[in-house]
């Protein structure tokens, strides 16, 4: 949930707390919801999920295989790494520069990843912030619906009864209010510009995938 819960906070942070609405329902009035699962529950998530996956097929495809060839390559250099540190007396000049050439190697394998995989990134930041423009006004229908005076992020309560969950109805909330997105976003689009005026510039990738440890 990182990387989806990264792009949902560059797209539209969400203060859920404190929410009043007359008359009170749930536990003294006061439940929990998680915007990030209500947002990967919803209808236009799951569709557009499934819209990249195929859209961009073949660069996720070359992606995976780069990141097999690129863990199959740093498995012998992590290896040889950990038997020169195991050995008796071991040459810490020798240990760090093969330390050095191993963490190069990873920074390399990140970047080349994430420019495999930056089209399908950009497109799921787009999905997001689409559906996270609309995430205030569910969580509110949602907090009316059930008559809810305090809504809690599910962390910040210590105990909760599973009946005090509405993630579910922010979901439904969120169903009915975007019940589709584009995964296409402008060609000048940049993430957090949604409802702001158009600026050129380079395209932003979501986070790629973590580098790959040979073990």
């Amino acid at each position: 949930m990182t990387m989806f819960k990264t792009l949902l906070l560059a797209a539209a942070p969400v203060a859920i707390a404190a929410m009043p609405v007359p008359a009170a329902a749930q536990t003294g009035g006061i439940a929990v919801a998680n915007p990030e699962g209500a947002v990967a529950q919803s209808n236009a998530w799951r569709t557009a999920q499934s819209q990249i996956q195929t859209t961009y097929k073949a660069q996720l495809d070359q992606a995976q295989a780069r990141q097999t060839a690129l863990q199959n390559e740093l498995r012998p250099l992590v290896t040889a790494f950990e038997t020169a540190r195991a050995a008796p007396n071991a040459n810490e000049a020798a240990l760090r520069t093969q330390a050095t050439t191993i963490q190069q190697r990873e920074q390399a394998a990140n970047a080349e990843l994430q420019r495999l995989t930056a089209p399908a990134s950009r497109a799921r930041a787009y999905v997001v912030e689409q559906i996270s423009a609309q995430l205030p006004a569910a969580v509110n229908a949602a907090v009316a619906r059930k008559k809810v005076t305090l809504l809690l992020r599910p962390d910040a309560a210590l105990y909760t009864q599973p009946s005090n969950d509405i993630t579910a109805d922010v979901t439904t909330e969120l169903n009915r209010l975007v019940p589709s997105v584009t995964i296409t976003p402008p060609a000048n689009w940049q993430p957090g510009q949604q409802g702001q005026a158009p600026a050129a510039a380079a395209p932003a990738a979501a986070p790629a995938p973590a580098a790959p440890r040979g073990r």
